[in-house]
């Protein structure tokens, strides 16, 4: 079992902002469904990071360009630009850092180029 952390300050700040939503009942129809699918796959990922649904995989070039390995795993699959998230082990052992959140790259060449990541932060409740 991992602890889930999430990156700062972009990735704390959108769960924060989707739970405020969703608990105020104003949360659009695309917040509601980013909330289930992002809640869901931190579950997936505090139980098991190889689980199937997830399709967890190291991004190389993102590995080489942040000094350390950094995975994709699924939020969404067969639809366009299909939500990823992208998340590292640590920083203390046993915990898993989400540091993206973004539409699947459609460019093969450059795919991941133009992800920016976040830094390690806090742990969600």
């Amino acid at each position: 079992m991992y602890k889930i952390r999430l990156g700062i300050p972009e990735i704390k700040e959108l769960w924060d902002d989707l739970c405020e939503k969703i608990k105020a009942d104003n949360a659009n129809k695309n917040e509601q469904s980013l909330y289930k699918k992002f809640g869901k796959a931190m579950f997936l990922l505090s139980q098991d990071p190889r689980h199937p649904g997830l399709a967890s995989h190291e991004i190389s070039s993102l590995s080489n360009r942040y000094g350390m390995k950094v995975w994709e795993s699924y939020l969404e699959n067969n639809k366009p630009a299909a939500g990823r998230i992208f998340w590292v082990y640590g920083p203390n052992k046993g915990d898993i850092t989400i540091i993206g959140i973004e539409p699947h790259p459609n460019d093969k060449v450059k795919a991941y180029d133009k992800v920016t990541l976040s830094s390690m932060g806090d742990t969600i409740g």
